[in-house]
């Protein structure tokens, strides 16, 4: 909660993205319980907050994740076009009578839960990588808003299954192979997209110019 109300503040008072705000919240919060954590020894496992441990996953935190998971799409789907009003049409919201902070402070908190459940998986250093790259690698595929949504989930979750898959017989931290084939699929979409990728961007930069001449 402390976490949403910051990001909703700091997005209320500055120019910053909310990616942007998103990094320096997240990391600022997780920068201060390791530094509790350190100044006060407990017998919570330090490197498996830093990296997650999807092995060590217990029932119970498998049924907290559903539950999270459960409620957070239920207020998505009620209040979708609310949030879509709120991010994309600021002006108009208010017009109808809807309150940009709350509907903010309501996303930022859905935000902060789905990201406090992920870090049993993959650590803290890592989640912000994994709310990040699949929204960002969709940007690059597709202008549509309620595609890239679609896109982003599929990334999302096709990285994390053969992620998950991959690390047990790589005998590696899940964390960091799920974010690596995350990172591979954006610079993939980064160099490649068809229509906003590098390779894109410089064949219309040279047609153009081969039109002027």
């Amino acid at each position: 909660m402390l976490a949403a109300l910051a990001m909703t503040l700091v997005r209320h008072v500055t120019r910053l993205r909310e990616d942007a705000i998103i990094g320096f919240i997240f990391s600022t919060f997780f920068a201060v319980g390791l530094l509790i954590i350190s100044l006060n020894p407990t017998s919570i496992n330090v490197q498996s907050i830093i990296f997650g441990n999807i092995l060590g996953i217990a029932d119970e935190d498998v049924l907290q994740v559903e539950i999270i998971i459960g409620v957070s799409l239920l207020i998505l789907c009620l209040v979708w076009k609310d949030l879509l009003a709120v991010f994309f049409d600021e002006s108009h919201a208010v017009s109808i009578g809807l309150s940009p902070l709350r509907m903010k402070i309501l996303f930022f908190t859905l935000l902060s839960a789905c990201t406090v459940a992920a870090l049993q998986t993959v650590g803290a250093i890592l989640v912000i990588a994994m709310v990040i790259t699949p929204g960002a690698t969709a940007y690059l595929l597709t202008d549509r808003f309620s595609r890239l949504v679609i896109i982003a989930i599929v990334i999302g979750a096709l990285t994390s299954g053969v992620g998950a898959y991959l690390s047990f017989f790589l005998d590696g931290a899940t964390g960091g192979v799920i974010v690596t084939l995350q990172t591979l699929v954006f610079l993939a979409a980064f160099f490649f997209a068809p229509k906003h990728g590098l390779l894109a961007s410089r064949r219309r930069v040279a047609r153009e110019q081969t039109g002027d001449h």
